[in-house]
């Protein structure tokens, strides 16, 4: 029995969690930080076609949008498309609601980071936020919750 542990890393088998492959969320209607983190990383692993419809209205949140911008900031994931789209829905929800739905203190915090440290993608989902902020009659549908400002990488 003391010698199990040495087979299986013989073997080739993981020996750490980071080396495993995600394997899907245990809940997708709310995912962890972590998982979504996993899943950033790996998306072809759980593809999005299989998840809940509306899932990235869904994980739009506040509770996730801390790692929804770290993944949005971090021009080597897979995933990162997509949680610009949700920086974009989260954006739009803040401020079509006029902060019922997330606090106007993270939002700005968020715009103002993306200004300071981010590349070009996250400075036009920032110029694109207050210019909303501004103007809520810019709102378009399909511009903010169907990911056309992220595919068009445009500013208003």
């Amino acid at each position: 029995m003391a010698d199990a542990p040495r087979q299986r890393k013989r073997k080739g088998w993981p020996v750490s969690v980071q080396e495993e492959t995600f394997r899907g969320f245990a809940n997708p209607v709310d995912p962890s930080p972590a998982e979504l983190r996993a899943w950033a990383y790996q998306p072809d692993s759980v593809p999005l076609t299989s998840m809940p419809p509306d899932w990235d209205l869904l994980v739009s949140g506040d509770h996730l949008v801390g790692t929804l911008f770290d993944l949005a900031m971090d021009r080597s994931c897979p995933a990162r498309r997509f949680a610009l789209h949700c920086l974009y829905i989260y954006a739009a929800d803040g401020i079509r609601t006029n902060f019922r739905a997330h606090p106007k203190r993270r939002f700005r915090k968020l715009v103002e980071q993306a200004e300071r440290t981010g590349d070009e993608l996250m400075r036009n989902w920032a110029h694109n936020s207050r210019m909303l902020l501004a103007r809520p009659d810019l709102f378009v549908y399909r511009d903010w919750c169907e990911g056309g400002l992220v595919r068009e990488n445009r500013r208003l």
